[in-house]
């Protein structure tokens, strides 16, 4: 019975957990933008890879539905449904492939590996929605949308994943730091793990390494705004 009453509070608090981290994916929807030409981002990416990192990678799956059908009702952006299948791609193909990486080699090698193939995934998976999917609601031919490719759409879809990979180094320890306190049970922490620096045993170097990690994410995601708006010409707004 006491088993059962457990096993019943961990999922309401995961539940929860989920709850939290789409609320504020979708806050940073509404409150920041990003935008190049006709593409815009925001940081929601980061914040529900964290929480897949936390709790996997189908309560990633759900959270990138659930954002962008919420960005999709109450944010119009005048792309319609094209624009709200776009965005259930980009974000549930770089929320899912890092945080399933992840989920099997919950180590420091295995959150860069998870954050790389992240990024190569989703810039390779959103070209070709691209060009599948941008042409109806652009309303130009495969071959315009083609041709935008290597000025436009390779290098801004592959800043926004570099970008948000960048933001997740630098809020993972916190976030899960901040879960743990709370008393949320992490897929990580069910299994004894504690996150990407708990293969290190000696609190002084995971300490180090936590730090050099975060330090080289603020690097990397500077770098990536610079490239944003020096070379793509992007902007950026608050609402």
């Amino acid at each position: 019975m006491k088993k059962t009453t457990t096993y019943k509070s961990s999922n309401i608090r995961n539940v929860a957990a989920i709850g939290l981290f789409s609320a504020i994916a979708f806050v940073l929807c509404m409150l920041f933008h990003f935008k190049a030409a006709f593409l815009t981002f925001d940081l929601k990416d980061s914040v529900m890879t964290v929480g897949a990192m936390l709790l996997g990678p189908i309560p990633g799956l759900v959270m990138s539905v659930l954002v962008a059908f919420l960005d999709f009702l109450l944010i119009p952006s005048g792309t319609g449904v094209y624009g709200l299948l776009m965005d259930i791609i980009s974000s549930a193909s770089f929320v899912c492939i890092g945080s399933l990486i992840y989920t099997y080699r919950r180590t420091m090698k295995g959150a860069v590996l998870g954050m790389l193939s992240s990024v190569f995934g989703m810039t390779a998976i959103m070209l070709l929605a691209n060009i599948h999917i941008t042409p109806y609601y652009m309303g130009a031919t495969t071959s315009e949308v083609i041709a935008l490719i290597p000025t436009l759409l390779l290098p801004f879809n592959l800043t926004k994943a570099v970008f948000n990979a960048a933001l997740v180094f630098i809020l993972y320890n916190p976030i899960s730091n901040a879960m743990r306190l709370a008393g949320f049970k992490t897929a990580g922490i069910a299994r004894g793990e504690d996150g990407p620096t708990s293969a290190v045993s000696a609190p002084k170097k995971n300490g180090r390494i936590t730090a050099a990690v975060t330090v080289v994410g603020v690097i990397v995601g500077v770098a990536a705004l610079l490239y944003f708006f020096l070379v793509l010409n992007g902007s950026f707004s608050i609402d």
